[in-house]
């Protein structure tokens, strides 16, 4: 190659193999692969498994996490996303057809109802909702057509905790695929798998990333055949994953248990205090003796999570009051990062829901919901006392 416009497009590919190999997994950043044989780019279009061809259908970096999180949570495989409702919506439109029928826990991620809600109205899909206690209210409103159960781990934001091991016995009797979303346990509180789901949900942007740099999901799937069937209609969905942002998620898998640590034992702490100070009429975090769902919370969670909220005595101008008046803690959409953010769920992440469906998910007008952050636990309960007073 002699002449420099060659030579700027190919030289870079002409790539030693080391004897030795990188510590961290490498990113390869590339869209498309090249092949010698036009039989094996054949072969490697035919399933989710073969060469790489496009990254739209499969790339080095994004199976290392697919592998990875499969691995975390007890599964056998796993499919990476653009997003936690890209890993949503890509299961539910692999997996739904008109007429089809879907139960789900009531108080769920607004994004979800959303995203049921429009299957509902738009292609006659059946929705109907349970508290997420009680197997018997799921087996009374299963039929014929009962095609998923859609439940979360830990509640988002009121912390309930449902009947996991219950529910996704009832669903497995019955034929139907029991799907968890994890994002707020992780696989270090729960792996849901042993609890009999079929499919765990992530949006691998929490706690998982960690840091408030990434946007990905993922779906981890208990039996490959199930992968198989969902994988064709999520790449043509085209909801997958960016390398970079997989490589992102893998470096901060590698801290996540010590993070998971902290921010359990901060928002433990919060929890506490919070519960006694006179202007919160209620605190919501699972592992605390008073919350609904305690019992449970104990039973399939190793901690009680980095999520909490609280409901303030002043309603919805306290709670406007409040995420305004914190110095520490910033007022953000998202959760699961290193810092400790706040939000007012009823104007924020569940606004899709009208007055009545956010009373029924226990989502109050002064409802604040705090993601802990990994900060000094004193350093956070005084920026939370004076944004109180």
């Amino acid at each position: 190659m002699k002449d420099i416009r060659t030579r700027a497009v190919h030289v870079a590919h002409e790539l030693e193999v080391p004897a030795s190999r990188p510590l961290s997994v490498p990113l390869v950043q590339s869209s498309a692969f090249a092949f010698d044989s036009a039989d094996d780019l054949a072969r490697a279009m035919a399933g989710p498994d073969g060469d790489y061809v496009y990254s739209r259908r499969g790339n080095p970096t994004v199976r290392a996490l697919e592998r990875t999180l499969a691995g975390l949570e007890g599964g056998a495989s796993a499919i990476a996303f653009a997003s936690g409702m890209g890993a949503i919506s890509g299961v539910l439109l692999a997996l739904l057809r008109p007429g089809d029928q879907v139960i789900a826990q009531r108080c769920l991620y607004g994004g979800t109802y959303a995203a049921l809600s429009d299957l509902k109205e738009r292609y006659g899909v059946r929705v109907d909702h349970i508290g997420g206690d009680d197997a018997r209210e799921f087996e009374a409103l299963a039929g014929p057509r009962t095609r998923l159960l859609v439940l979360e781990t830990i509640a988002n934001p009121t912390g309930q905790v449902p009947d996991l091991p219950g529910l996704l016995a009832a669903a497995r009797r019955l034929g139907v695929i029991g799907a968890v979303d994890n994002s707020l346990a992780s696989p270090v509180l729960c792996r849901p798998i042993e609890h009999g789901a079929d499919i765990v949900l992530h949006s691998t942007t929490k706690y998982l990333a960690g840091h408030s740099d990434v946007l990905g999901g993922a779906a981890v799937f208990a039996d490959d055949a199930l992968r198989r069937e969902v994988w064709p209609r999520t790449v043509e969905l085209g909801a997958s994953a960016d390398p970079f942002a997989v490589w992102l998620t893998l470096r901060g898998i590698a801290t996540l248990p010590l993070r998971m640590r902290e921010h359990c034992a901060n928002a433990g702490l919060l929890a506490q205090r919070l519960a006694s100070h006179p202007a919160v009429a209620a605190v919501h975090w699972p592992w605390l003796g008073t919350h609904p769902s305690y019992a449970m919370a104990r039973k399939v969670l190793s901690g009680g999570g980095g999520l909490l909220s609280f409901d303030l005595r002043g309603g919805r101008e306290a709670g406007r009051a409040f995420v305004e008046g914190v110095r520490l803690a910033r007022l953000a959409l998202s959760l699961g990062g290193v810092e400790t953010l706040v939000t007012h769920p009823a104007s924020t992440s569940h606004r899709e829901l009208d007055e009545g469906a956010l009373a029924r998910a226990g989502i109050g007008p002064g409802l604040v919901r705090m993601s802990v952050g990994i900060e000094d636990p004193e350093d956070l309960w005084q920026d939370v006392e004076q944004a109180l007073r």
